[in-house]
Parts: structure tokens; C-alpha cells; sequence
């Protein structure tokens, strides 16, 4: 290496050894004394107005129910109030995701709430709303969930709403159509629903939505145009004609099972699946039922609503918040893993007494109890690990796998009994291969598309089929233990089948979908990590066209800036691939990616470093405001607070070993 060469080499690694500093002394600034991390999920503005219904329900219920769990209901309801109207952007409406244009039933369910608040119609900003809803047909093209929870207050017919009977309950587990084809988290939404949508109860608060309609037809359709489609809307039909005519067997019976199913999957906190919706419905079937707040079940549920609450500000002339928000989900567990990772990636030591923390909090949350992953798959013992503080009946694989992969880096006081919690964690992963060969989030082959097609599956996410990024990370955590440990803990015929379900789901252009995150430059990042981790003890050619093809599309979709970026709309418009503005998270994603591939030296990645380097802001974090983390692909998004510092600390810190050994 010629003298400039070595100066530009030492410059570099100044600057990428300030940069780690920073980044590291950010993330551990950021740690709980507890051990763990814990940011911000941001979503789209739903729930929040779906929790001024639930509270504005109950308060028109029992007028006692203001002040309840130490909190004023009514205050709070302003609080969110000021928080809805502060995201409303100009065109009146407000965004599924970052800079989206804006989304009718997302505008519909906040306009609603703040009439629910006593916003008046004449004021300005729901004028803009009612106009940008109008103008995209109303609310008859809402989504079902929207439209069920106007129902609630008689401003829309439940018989615009698909028919759900409680005996759905009974289908037994060989039947195409049951609770437990659904996904976990369609499975935890909707078992209470099918009390409330038999119940069907209106609360008369005195506001309706009259002025939203723009056609008066609320009668189901057929949104696909498919025969299928079609055959459901006929046997929606049929159920609500047998209703009517008060014909619906072993009714009674159905709401006590799913009574019984909801009571028995609320975890110890109050929590149910760890997400907002199961929580939210679970509570509107104990109104519906006639539980007091102060119920045990009612009160530790609403407990858990306020843990999931985000305070900001504070109101003029007060002490009370400014505004008030709820996360649609918790992920200390995924937080945690990630973070680990990222300090481990970019220097620290794993004997530090904050990465020992971490890891020791992580054992103390895996879960050995079974759970709803247990109906079909009967050989896997329990050992793996949820998203948040609490959800016994759903740990997932991916959070699994990346718990282990961070323990297996970090050095604890207790080595052998971390190792053998992490054997039993992987034993239970692998128990979760898909026929196809690949692995899904929560469950094994949950793969019964016909739900989609339902008129109730209207959002398109009621299965967790297996998928690329979940594949690739199940085969980079099998390559870390023979990495770090030297141990195989799988069978070759199973990782075989992995490898070829994943090449079986490459695009023409190279690149994989994204199930998980925002979408294919997540997809490819994951896809050749996991293949970059086995290769070397499966005899995979990384060299392989599939590899090339990938890192090459990873190239080509680089933004000039020298960062990478897709936007959340590429899920419905495919074309917008590896489009969108540069952000540090998806520019982590590539790097990682590309470097997996072998790529360490290229333009593309000296570029990518660069972007990262100057993004970075003066206290080691970075800046993001866009959405990089995926909920239901085409529906709902996630902008992860952590995200925009742990990816490109463990990017940049992959880089710098890499350059350090030259």
C-alpha cells in the first residue's frame, strides 16, 4: 500500500473510530439501569383514535369511568386530541406512513375521534379532513376495522360489517377455516371480536358520521373482483339471513369459549399478544359482556393501555401532558438484541459490565411455556423469545434467533447455563421449518391464503407464511454457532431445504421481498447475510449467480447522495423497488448486504460508509423520519426509534474489523 494510500487508510479509520465512539456512547446512554432498550414504536395515528373511542365508550357507560386507574379519561382524551391535530398534514388528511400523501380510513378514524373530543365540524382542519375524505369516496371505502368502530356509536350499520358467529369457535383444527390458521396477531384481534360483532352494541354518544358518506350503499363487495370473492360474499349472506331468523347454533356456547380463550391469554400484566388491537378488542368484549372497569381482567387491560402510552409536553397553565400517544406495540426484547449487537459489532468488549447487563436481562425474559405455536407443531419444547416485556403466548423466531445471536457474543458470569438456554432456544427455531423450507414469524405453515380473500381479511395480512428475511436469519444464527461455537445443531437435509426455499424466492432483478422491514433492500440485506453465515459449512458457492445478482441490485438502486432508501409504497407499486429517499437505516441495510456478498471495497460501499459518516449527528445518533419497519405489508408501518442507530453503528463497525485487517 503506497504512502497516500495508507494516509487516506489512517484518515478513514479516525474517523470511523469517532464515529463508533459516538454511536456506542450514545447506545449506552440510552440503556435502562435494568439492562435492556427501549424506543419508540411510531405508527400512524389509528390507535390512538381508536383509544379516544374506547375511553369515550366507557366514560358514556358509567360517568365514573373518567377517573380510572389513577388517570382523568377526559383529559387524556384532550391530550390526544391536540396530538391528532398536530399530525394532521395539509391536505387535511392524515399518513399511513411518512410523507404518503395521506390515507382515507386512517383520516376517517381521526376526524371521528376529534368530533369524539368535541372538535367542531365548522373548525378549519376538520373541514380539510371531510373534504379529503369525501373526495376519496367516502366512508363506505373504508377498511373493516374502521368501520367497525363507528359501528360502535350507530354511525355505520353493523350490516355493512361481515357476519363472524361465535361458533366459528368450535371449527376444529383440521378445518381449512379456524382460530388457529389465522396469524397470532389476527388470531388475538379477532377471537374477541366475534363477541362484540354477535353482540353488535351501539353507544348512542350523540355523534354520528353522516356527513362522510358519499354513497349510501354500505353493503359488503367483492374489492377483488375474484370467484372466490364472490363465494364469500354469498355465504356472508347466508349467515346474516340464519341470523336474523335467530338461527345461529351453540351461540351461548361460542361467546363463553371466546370469553374463556381471551381470559386465558391475558399475561399477568394485563397484556394480550403483546399488540394494541388484541388489547383494544379484548376490552370492547368485556364491555360487551357487561364487566365492570374495575373487573381484575377490565382494569389490568387497561393498565397495559397506559403502559404503552407515550406522555409529551406539557399543557399550558398545567402540569397535565400536552399530548398523548399510543404505540401499537412494545420492543424491549428486539431493542435489546439489536442494541447488543450494535455495541458488540462496533468494539465493545463482551465482558463489559453494561453488555453483561443486557444479557443477563435477555435470559430472564425467555419463555418456557407453550403457547399458541403448539396446535401444529408438536415437537418443539418452549425456549424462545417475544418482542416485548410480556407475551408468553407468542414468542417469534425472529426475535429468537437475534436474542441468540447477541447472547452467543457477549461473555457472562454463567457461560454454561447462557449456552444451554441458547441450544434450547434453537432446538425450539427449528422445530419451526415450514414444509416449504423456510421459516414464518409465530407459527408453522400458516399458509391458508383463502383468509385473505374473506371480506373480514380486507388488509391482506390474516396468515404469517414463511419468508425470506425470517429465512436468512435463521440461517445466519445457525452459521454463528459453528462461527463461535463450533457446533452444528442442525441436519443438513433441513438447512438444504432452507437454502433452496430462499433462492426459490429471489426476484429476476436480484432482489428478495421484505416481509419485516421496508421491503427489498430489507429482503436482500437478510437473504445474503444468512447465505454469507451457513456457506462456509454447507458448501455454498458464494460466488453463485444468485449472490452476484443480488449485491448488484443492492448497487443499482443506490441513491447519488450515496445512501439507500425504499419507500413504503414499493409494497403495492413493486416498481418502486429500492426507491425512495436515503435513510440511515435502509443504507445500513445495503452495507451490511453487500459486505455479506464480499463486497467491502467498491464505490457503492465507500459511498455508503461516507453517507453514514456525515449523517451522523454531533451526540452519535441519527436522523430518521421515515418509516423502515413493516406491520402488515401495504397497511401499516413502523418508524423504530432504535433502528436509525443500531444498524448503521453495526454496519460502519463490520466495515472498520474489515479495514483493520488489511
Amino acid at each position: 500500500m503506497s504512502a497516500p494510500q495508507l494516509s487516506i487508510k489512517s484518515n478513514l479509520q479516525t474517523r470511523l473510530n469517532d464515529a463508533l465512539r459516538r454511536g456506542q456512547d450514545y447506545l449506552l446512554a440510552q440503556q435502562y439501569p435494568e439492562g435492556y432498550w427501549w424506543a419508540e414504536l411510531e405508527a400512524n395515528v389509528t390507535l390512538t383514535a381508536e383509544l379516544m373511542m374506547l375511553h369515550r365508550i366507557l366514560m358514556h357507560s358509567d360517568p365514573r369511568n373518567r377517573h380510572s386507574n389513577g388517570k382523568d379519561r377526559e383529559a387524556q382524551l384532550q391530550q390526544m386530541a391536540r396530538y391528532l391535530l398536530r399530525e394532521q398534514r395539509s391536505h387535511g388528511g392524515w399518513e399511513l406512513f411518512y410523507g404518503d400523501g395521506g390515507e382515507l380510513s386512517t383520516t376517517i378514524e381521526a376526524y371521528f375521534a376529534l368530533k369524539l373530543a368535541g372538535v367542531s365540524i365548522d373548525d378549519e382542519r376538520m373541514q380539510l379532513a371531510r373534504e379529503f375524505i369525501r373526495a376519496r369516496g367516502g366512508l363506505t371505502k373504508a377498511r373493516v376495522f374502521t368501520k367497525l368502530h363507528l359501528a360502535l356509536f350507530g354511525a355505520y350499520p353493523w350490516t355493512g360489517l361481515p357476519t363472524l358467529p361465535p361458533w366459528f369457535m368450535f371449527l376444529p383444527s383440521w378445518f381449512p377455516f379456524n382460530v388457529y390458521t389465522m396469524a397470532s396477531w389476527a388470531r388475538s384481534s379477532t377471537v374477541p371480536l366475534l363477541v362484540v360483532l354477535d353482540k353488535r352494541p351501539v353507544y348512542d354518544v350523540g355523534v354520528m358520521a353522516d356527513e362522510l358518506f358519499v354513497e349510501r350503499d354500505t353493503a359488503l363487495r367483492n374489492n377483488d373482483g375474484t370467484l372466490i370473492g364472490s363465494l364469500f360474499l354469498i355465504a356472508d349472506k347466508a349467515l346474516k339471513t340464519l341470523d336474523r331468523l335467530g338461527f345461529v347454533p351453540r351461540r351461548a356456547a361460542g361467546i363463553a369459549a371466546a370469553e374463556r380463550w381471551v381470559i386465558e391469554r391475558q399475561d399477568t400484566p394485563g397484556d394480550w399478544a403483546g399488540i394494541v388491537p388484541a388489547m383494544l378488542n379484548s376490552l370492547l368484549m368485556f364491555h360487551a359482556l357487561g364487566y365492570s372497569t374495575k373487573h381484575p381482567y377490565f382494569k389490568r387491560g387497561l393498565d397495559a393501555l397506559d403502559r404503552f402510552c407515550i406522555e409529551e409536553g406539557t399543557a399550558p397553565g398545567g402540569e397535565e401532558p400536552q399530548y398523548l400517544r399510543l404505540q401499537p406495540c412494545i420492543s424491549p426484547v428486539w431493542d435489546t438484541a439489536l442494541g447488543l449487537t450494535a455495541l458488540l459489532e462496533a468494539g465493545l468488549v463482551p465482558t463489559h459490565p453494561r453488555a453483561q447487563a443486557a444479557g443477563d436481562w435477555l435470559l430472564s425474559k425467555q419463555i418456557f411455556r407453550y403457547g399458541d405455536w403448539a396446535v401444529f407443531n408438536r415437537a418443539g419444547k418452549p425456549a424462545g423469545w417475544a418482542f416485548e416485556f410480556y407475551n408468553d403466548y407468542y414468542p417469534d423466531v425472529d426475535d429468537s434467533a437475534a436474542v441468540i445471536m447477541s447472547l452467543l457474543a457477549t461473555k457472562l458470569d454463567d457461560e454454561e447455563y447462557k449456552l444451554e438456554a441458547c441450544r434450547a432456544a434453537t432446538a425450539w427455531i427449528l422445530t419451526m421449518q415450514c414444509r416449504a423450507g423456510g421459516w414464518a414469524a409465530f407459527d408453522i405453515d400458516n399458509t391458508q391464503d383463502l383468509w385473505n380473500q374473506m371480506p373480514y381479511g380486507d388488509l391482506k395480512a390474516m396468515i404469517d407464511p414463511p419468508t425470506a428475511d425470517l429465512t436468512g436469519r435463521v440461517l445466519e444464527l445457525l452459521g454463528h454457532w459453528q462461527q463461535r461455537r463450533g457446533e452444528k445443531l442442525y441436519r443438513d437435509e433441513d438447512v438444504q431445504r432452507a437454502i433452496r426455499f430462499l433462492l426459490s424466492l429471489q426476484e429476476k432483478d436480484g432482489a428478495w421481498w421484505g416481509r419485516w422491514g421496508v421491503n427489498y433492500i430489507y429482503g436482500t440485506y437478510l437473504a445474503l447475510v444468512g447465505l454469507r453465515a451457513i456457506a462456509p459449512y454447507v458448501d455454498f458457492d458464494m460466488d453463485c449467480d444468485a449472490v452476484k445478482q443480488g449485491a448488484a441490485w443492492l448497487r443499482s438502486v443506490q441513491n447519488g447522495d450515496g445512501g439507500w432508501g425504499e419507500t413504503c409504497a414499493s409494497y403495492k407499486q413493486p416498481e418502486l423497488r429500492g426507491q425512495g429517499p436515503s435513510t440511515p437505516s435502509q443504507t445500513a441495510w445495503a452495507l451490511i448486504g453487500l459486505m455479506a456478498a464480499g463486497d467491502f471495497d467498491s464505490e457503492s460501499v465507500k459511498n455508503g460508509v461516507a453517507y453514514l459518516l456525515g449523517k451522523q449527528n454531533a451526540d452519535g445518533s441519527w436522523p430518521e423520519a421515515e418509516f423502515t419497519g413493516t406491520g402488515f405489508p401495504g397497511h401499516f408501518y413502523i418508524n423504530y426509534h432504535q433502528y436509525r442507530n443500531q444498524f448503521p453503528l453495526t454496519a460502519l463497525g463490520r466495515y472498520f474489523q474489515n479495514l483493520a485487517r488489511m
